[in-house]
């Protein structure tokens, strides 16, 4: 009996090993398999410098020629250089079964491919001279199309315009790459150090265990930094030393025009690839991402959006759910299958209700409702005289970023109550809801408010409160002030729009809606210093904040409420 069940065993494995590419299929709700997939590993492709750009090229055995998917990549394009890779080579696979060329490059300077690595400044001429490449190969059928979420989506867009590009599908990234860096005017510090940090453990790491747990090194690496001052001198801080080339590549991104331009600037109107957006709520680069959208369609195009509940560390490691999408959109756009389209360009994941929405555009129609700050930490439908709240800022202890678009694996949907019970945040709350609130776009706040410092910050957040107490933020505004900058009331007081990042959630029955106000989420948005020069100054000052809410100061929340049949 024991041989019988080692046999089954043995003949059960035989025939899962035979049918994983079709157990795969059915598990990404993706069509079958069609080809059998060879690899040609550790192709160098030279740049315009010379420079080899190491590459592996996935072909499916039966066709000789088809269209190609390029991904370039900085976290190491397969499973010898870490999981991130392992992603990147299950996804070119998938691809390759499906009838495409792959093409999986290490940019310049990581890994296997020859250079200097410098953020973004290379990847429009590297990426160039792998086309010209690509024309060369009998295999190529003259199309490229381009994947991949994050930096795998900022190296599609500095290439969009080329006419060889006929389809992309760029996930959690935007064109904008200068205002994710400044987010507001402001430095997104926990982004960079992490970022930063990634890059070098994936480096030094040893062995897959340590790279599984490389989030967890950075962690440990980055926390010394975020109490550093200056804040442009924080990577001396963390615990593996400082990073050569974090100083000259913020400073040229401040003071250089041409560098801070091409990081800022994409002409939407000489895009003529057809582009599926895939992003996440809680995911830093959600505006930019709409941004593009916008652009797009004022340009008269019509991308594709999808947007889920995800925050950017979730879907990077996630990478397999871009790939059913991606698969539709390259077999629509490059093999001329229509038919793999869905109806509606956009679809959105609406919070709250848990369910997913189809529209013809983005934001769909909706109605705002103003809802203003009141006495007793109240938020209701009237304006009412009530006096100012205040509280202090202290830059030596900022209010900490909570959860939210960061780049953390403890980032996203957060309880707040824990934050809420500091003396340096405001909040404000409505009523128990008589009927579900449903909202989708964007969220903002008006502000009328005096500060001690002509130089500071302010911070708001909306957040659903649930019937047993859980406060969980939805998005988050911000801006920072300066002289000049905000309106100035006739008393005196100054009253700012602040404008949140997008969002699309039902607060149900019974749930509250919250508003927080504070000065600070460090290291989210790096800390005011409340002096002329918060990036460089080590000197910190204390301000004192006042909020007005009353019939001459309606501070007010307004929603982009949708109708609910």
């Amino acid at each position: 009996m024991k041989r019988f069940w080692v046999l089954a065993a043995f003949i059960v494995g035989i025939v899962v090993c035979g049918l994983r590419r079709n157990l795969l299929a059915w598990w990404l709700e993706l069509q079958l398999p069609l080809n059998r997939v060879q690899i040609k590993r550790g192709l160098m492709i030279p740049a315009q410098d010379g420079v080899g750009l190491c590459s592996d090229h996935y072909y499916p055995v039966a066709m000789a020629k088809c269209p190609t998917i390029l991904i370039r990549s900085p976290y190491g394009r397969n499973s010898k250089l870490g999981p991130f890779g392992m992603l990147t080579e299950f996804s070119a696979f998938r691809f390759a079964e499906r009838g495409y060329n792959v093409i999986v490059q290490d940019i310049r300077g990581r890994f296997d491919s020859k250079g200097d690595f410098e953020p973004f400044l290379h990847e429009r001429e590297d990426a160039l001279a792998t086309f010209d490449w690509l024309r060369h190969q009998s295999w190529f059928d003259g199309q490229v199309g381009m994947w991949g979420p994050s930096y795998l989506g900022i190296v599609q867009w500095v290439v969009a315009d080329d006419p060889l590009v006929k389809a992309l599908i760029p996930g959690v990234t935007t064109s904008n790459l200068y205002d994710i860096i400044f987010p507001d005017g402001a430095f997104d510090l926990s982004l960079i150090m992490r970022w930063m940090s990634l890059l070098r453990y994936q480096d030094q790491l040893v062995g897959w265990f340590r790279q599984i747990a490389v989030m967890l090194y950075v962690e440990r690496d980055v926390r010394p930094s975020f109490d550093h001052l200056p804040i442009i001198q924080s990577d001396e801080a963390m615990r593996e030393g400082k990073i050569s080339y974090y100083r000259r590549w913020i400073n040229s991104m401040r003071d250089d025009p041409v560098i801070s331009n091409q990081l800022r600037t994409i002409d939407h109107n000489k895009v003529d690839a057809p582009i599926h957006l895939i992003g996440g709520w809680y995911d830093f680069f959600l505006r930019g991402m709409l941004k593009d959208y916008a652009a797009l369609r004022a340009a008269g195009q019509t991308p594709y959006l999808t947007v889920g509940p995800w925050r950017h560390v979730s879907n990077l490691f996630l990478m397999p759910t871009m790939l059913k999408p991606g698969i539709d959109w390259f077999d629509t756009q490059l093999k001329h299958q229509p038919e793999r389209l869905r109806p509606n360009p956009v679809r959105i994941y609406v919070m709250g209700a848990d369910e997913w929405r189809d529209y013809p555009d983005y934001p769909p129609p909706s109605d705002p409702q103003t809802l203003y700050l009141q006495s007793g930490n109240c938020l209701g439908t009237q304006s009412m005289d009530a006096v100012p709240s205040r509280y202090c800022y202290d830059p030596k202890h900022p209010t900490p970023s909570l959860g939210g678009a960061q780049f953390s694996l403890w980032a996203g949907p957060r309880d707040n109550r824990k934050l809420e019970a500091r003396p340096d945040v405001l909040f404000f709350t409505t009523d128990p809801l008589a009927q579900p609130v449903e909202i989708i776009g964007n969220v903002r706040c008006e502000l009328y408010f005096r500060s001690s410092s002509e130089f500071t910050d302010f911070c708001v957040r909306l957040c659903d409160v649930h019937s047993d107490g859980h406060s969980i933020n939805i998005c988050d505004g911000f801006i920072r002030v300066e002289p000049g900058k905000c309106e100035l009331h006739k008393d005196g007081s100054l009253r700012a729009q602040i404008d949140f990042w997008a969002t699309a959630c039902r607060f149900l029955t019974g749930h509250r809606i919250r508003l927080l106000v504070s000065s600070s989420a460090h290291p989210r948005w790096a800390r005011h210093t409340n002096t002329a020069n918060p990036l460089t100054d080590t000197v910190v000052r204390v301000a004192e904040q006042t909020i007005y809410h009353d019939i001459n100061h309606p501070s007010a929340l307004v929603l982009p409420v949708m109708d609910i049949k």
